[in-house]
């Protein structure tokens, strides 16, 4: 060993050299730039930064959706507005369970690309699960130079208990210091329209000091949805009309007096009425009639 050098000098130089090159080699690799012209669809994978394609999405025809005229028609001209590079809103589809919230954020991502086609780069949906919201401000980051306009969706989006990832997606939607990127915006659905159970609101003002800035602390979070879309029940005519949509659409052949009597029947055995009700009676129906549901 040449007694000239640092380390030779230096044991304790010696060791942290020798530990610093370790550390170097178990470093993750660089985080490699998304590849979003793999597919139309992606789903987000924190655990290694991966945006992995869906090569065939799982949705229904815009027009099928019955019901919900408002807010398809509000969706629809937010998310072109988006696709053709104007400013465009975060949007919460809030409300009754089954009456097609994700469904409607699928097929519109598809409609808008569809009727786009030449005028614009595709529009992308990428799905993040629940569990991984804390994340979003990496994938925001790992979205923003890219070229293409994103919409990042949630699906059944909530806070419970003591769970304070609410507080990152505050920040992510935010944008903190670099705003928001002007590539993505954040669809969720949720059935609360505050995202976060009453009780769980009461506790937080039964508690704290000032009962009214903590209550305003998870308030504030659906504030940061630009629009707010809301979802109700459906009536019984509109029920019928969803299932004769779908009827028409998959050339169901059933006597209409029989379709309407074992459509009410199915809701009325499950206690709903809905478009996730009238979809299961669809499936049970074309199963009966040996008829494979495409197109």
């Amino acid at each position: 060993m040449n007694a000239s050098s640092p380390t030779a000098a230096d044991p304790t130089l010696a060791a942290l050299l020798r530990i610093a090159d370790a550390l170097e080699r178990l470093a993750p690799p660089a985080r490699k730039p998304a590849d979003l012209t793999l597919a139309d669809a992606f789903v987000w994978h924190p655990a290694g930064s991966e945006l992995a394609p869906v090569a065939r999405v799982n949705r229904v025809a815009l027009s099928l959706l019955r019901g919900v005229d408002r807010v398809r028609d509000t969706l629809a001209e937010n998310t072109e507005r988006f696709a053709r590079g104007l400013p465009a809103n975060n949007v919460l589809l809030w409300g009754a369970r089954g009456m097609g919230k994700s469904s409607l954020v699928k097929s519109v991502h598809a409609d808008t690309n569809t009727r786009l086609a030449g005028q614009a780069l595709p529009l992308k949906l990428i799905e993040i699960h629940r569990e991984d919201i804390e994340s979003l401000p990496v994938l925001m980051g790992l979205l923003r130079p890219d070229a293409h306009r994103s919409i990042v969706f949630c699906d059944d989006l909530s806070f419970d208990g003591d769970d304070t990832s609410y507080k990152s997606l505050k920040a992510a939607l935010d944008g903190g210091v670099e705003g928001r990127p002007g590539n993505v915006v954040f669809y969720a659905t949720s059935n609360r329209r505050h995202l976060m159970p009453r009780d769980m609101m009461d506790n937080e003002r039964a508690t704290a000091i000032n009962p009214g800035e903590a209550i305003e602390e998870k308030v504030s979070l659906s504030d940061r949805f630009g629009l707010w879309l809301g979802f109700h029940k459906c009536s019984q005519d509109e029920y019928l009309a969803m299932i004769d949509g779908y009827v028409g659409h998959f050339g169901l052949a059933l006597d209409p007096e029989t379709l309407r009597h074992e459509a009410l029947e199915w809701a009325t055995t499950r206690g709903s009425r809905s478009g996730r009700t009238a979809w299961q009676f669809i499936q049970d129906l074309a199963g009966r009639l040996g008829k494979p549901l495409e197109g």
